[in-house]
């Protein structure tokens, strides 16, 4: 190659000179100048944004540099026409011109910004062949397709053989493991840069004021930052610090923040005023958030929006309507902020009236609109209003209606809608499958929820904690524990949500003891237990008769990991311990609780007496349920049941008439099979089905069979 004649940056130099100097000598002095002259009108030209002027200049040139091909490429380029500028690459390379750094730095950028990744090696075979791989621009912008590509091997291999080389390759490689959401390869890679600049620093504090569990490494950093004395953090460091102490809930160390960017004069800052009021809003202090504020003279829509948006989270309308009313020009996204806070208020005409009198509607407003139908129960104006935008493909919209559809238990018709969206080419979303799957694990569907998993390993959310999560536990609740594994395994980054979906898994699958690893293994990964976790682990216990164990993670709820029970985790251990037959020792955990016991946790220990056909606990147990609820209809039905079992008849006959009199009536179990991707629910004497009647006649052959069969054996004895 002819690096290897001419290695180094002399030698480069040298080159550059040279083919310069060889397309002069080419060229006569006149037409030389013409060609220049053309040049920088085509640049002219395509700076104005008169495209076809510029091509027409261009195609009627008579000669053409590479300076000639390099303009018209870069300036397609800057006016975002891909497509354009790969075909006159293409148009170049066929006429003869050589590239050089220029080119192929412009046109790797090209393939960046249009994800043209085949395109993009293609490119990188040229760039081997011409020996510019070393040449600075050209390495960087190789790095720098790889990344945005998200093919981070190869911007790895790209960086190894060009680090000692290109100081530039640094920062893009630490950018692109951010962007790809690899954070410890992106601390390795800054520990070991040779130079870090403020823009080093921050790229990687906002990759971890980003991620979802690693969040507080950003203030270890900002620490770090600030100790070493490298650099100064500037605006964009404090905003993505201020976020992350809003997002965790850290007052005081966001009010030292405050201190910082009011030292450095970033106070009256537009993206810092108003992290400055998101963070106090999440903080609650929305007080501190509305002086902030007040300290404006011209405060933006955005931090207007940050504003109202804290005292909707708060539940105070009243003074988000007064910050609302306040702003000269209401754009659309306040707008549709405060018709979400008159909706979450209930004020569901006002919702309507705003969005009525909009001068400009967008289909961010019919969005919100559609929820606030829903949320009214006006189910039928917002399917209209879906009808009315659904053609502009926002997947927003789509997603929002297929919420709509789960929330109203229209299981199929939120399949149905998935379907017509896929045929639309509506682009599906994090949220898309989140909610389908939610939908699958709803009616138990297996099928559905595989070919759904089918079509999500060809988009890039398979990884993605909240879809993985939800995959999880469709999965588990659909009886499929070792593909809810499998699942687990392919998320990037599992959090709490992720791990408590498995340990849930195993639990309703009667796997205590591996619920019992998988809470180990997130302990020893740092990751904090909440209130849903315990649950799961409960559970896990009762359904596996270890109740010990339970007992230990109860206790170690709030002395160790500061988890305060609720009753949802009281009427887990009165059910762990009935169903090991210690019913004295439930009564007795449950009159020593510190907050008063409801009728799921009396109703537990008297599931228990039923269980273990003790009456005396029974009836004190059934007293205290009629106390607390007027038809307590279990109650009765276990009590009498308890009564008849034990051939206390005319208890049974005194609870039974007790029943009747309240004119009460208990829903029927149901059952269901899936079959030919439809789902066919069952319950007792019920004759609405198709096909009720050949269904009634196969059960009836059946069962005379089984009679028939029990006759044989009994013989046989």
């Amino acid at each position: 190659m002819f690096v290897k004649f001419f290695p180094g940056k002399w030698k480069y130099n040298r080159w550059k000179f040279m083919k310069l100097f060889s397309t002069k000598c080419q060229t006569p002095k006149s037409n030389y100048c013409d060609i220049v002259s053309t040049n920088i009108l085509i640049t002219q030209s395509l700076k104005n944004g008169h495209l076809e002027f510029a091509r027409h200049l261009f195609d009627n040139m008579p000669n053409r540099t590479v300076v000639s091909w390099n303009t018209i490429i870069s300036c397609y380029s800057n006016w975002g026409e891909f497509n354009q500028s790969l075909h006159l690459l293409y148009l170049m390379h066929n006429s003869n011109t050589e590239l050089n750094q220029t080119t192929f730095s412009t046109i790797l950028s090209v393939c960046a910004r249009a994800q043209a990744s085949f395109t993009g090696k293609q490119i990188h075979c040229l760039v081997l062949k011409f020996g510019c791989e070393s040449f600075e621009r050209v390495g960087s912008a190789l790095l720098y397709f790889y990344s945005s590509c998200s093919q981070i091997e190869d911007a790895k291999q790209v960086f190894d053989e060009l680090r000692d080389r290109n100081s530039l390759v640094w920062s893009l490689m630490l950018v692109g493991y951010v962007q790809c959401g690899l954070m410890t390869d992106a601390y390795d890679v800054f520990v070991k840069m040779p130079k870090r600049d403020v823009v080093s620093w921050t790229k990687l504090i906002s990759g971890y004021a980003k991620s979802e569990d690693c969040c507080e490494k950003a203030l270890d950093l900002f620490q770090w930052m600030r100790k070493s004395g490298e650099v100064t953090p500037n605006e964009f460091t404090l905003d993505s610090v201020l976020r992350v102490c809003g997002r965790l809930g850290y007052l005081s160390e966001g009010m030292f923040v405050h201190g910082i960017l009011i030292k450095y004069g970033f106070e009256f800052d537009p993206s810092i005023c108003g992290a400055l009021i998101q963070f106090y809003g999440n903080c609650e202090a929305i007080d501190d958030a509305k002086r902030v504020y007040d300290g404006i003279s011209n405060p933006c829509s955005g931090v207007s929006g940050s504003l109202m948006e804290g005292f909707i989270l708060m539940g105070r309308i009243e003074d988000a309507e007064m910050i609302f009313n306040g702003v000269s020009e209401k754009n659309s996204i306040l707008c549709n902020l405060m018709m979400k806070g008159y909706a979450m208020s209930g004020r569901f005409e006002d919702s309507k009236r705003l969005f009525d009198e909009m001068p400009q509607r967008t289909i961010f407003s019919s969005n919100t609109m559609i929820s606030v139908y829903s949320r009214n129960g006006e189910f039928d104006k917002a399917l209209l209003l879906f009808e009315n935008t659904k053609d502009e493909k926002n997947p927003v919209t789509w997603n929002t209606m297929l919420s709509i559809y789960m929330q109203n238990e229209r299981h199929e018709d939120a399949l149905k809608l998935y379907v017509t969206m896929r045929g639309l080419s509506v682009d599906s979303t994090l949220s898309t499958f989140s909610v389908l799957f939610r939908v699958c694990s709803c009616i138990g569907s297996l099928q559905q929820g595989q070919m759904l998993h089918a079509n999500l390993t060809k988009t890039p959310f398979e990884s993605n904690v909240y879809v993985g999560t939800s995959l999880v536990d469709m999965y588990s609740k659909c009886g499929s524990i070792l593909d809810a594994e499998k699942s687990f395994s392919s998320i990037s980054s599992p959090n709490v949500a992720s791990w408590t979906a498995l340990i849930n898994g195993c639990a309703h699958h009667g796997l205590g003891y591996e619920a019992i690893v998988n809470f180990e293994q997130m302990l020893e990964r740092k990751i904090v237990p909440n209130g849903a976790t315990f649950v799961g682990i409960l559970t896990a216990c009762i359904h596996s008769g270890i109740v010990n164990e339970g007992m230990k993670f109860f206790r170690l709820m709030n002395e160790i990991h500061r988890v305060p029970p609720t009753l949802e985790h009281y009427a887990c251990v009165v059910d762990l311990l009935c169903r090991a037959g210690r019913l004295r020792e439930a009564e007795e955990f449950i009159k020593a609780m510190p907050i008063e016991a409801d009728g799921v946790i009396w109703a537990a220990l008297l599931s228990g007496c039923w269980f273990w056909m003790d009456m005396e606990v029974g009836e004190r147990v059934a007293n205290r349920m009629f106390d607390l609820h007027p038809k307590p209809i279990s109650a009765y039905i276990i009590l009498s049941n308890i009564y008849a079992v034990l051939g206390k008849w005319r208890k049974k006959m005194n609870v039974r008439n007790s029943l009747r009199s309240l004119e009460v009536k208990k829903d029927p179990g149901c059952s269901w099979i899936e079959l030919n991707n439809k789902l066919h629910v069952f319950s007792a004497e019920n004759r609405t089905h198709l096909h009720c009647n050949v269904i009634y006649a196969t059960l009836k052959h059946l069962t005379a069979n089984m009679r028939y069969v029990q006759w044989l054996f009994s013989c046989n004895l």
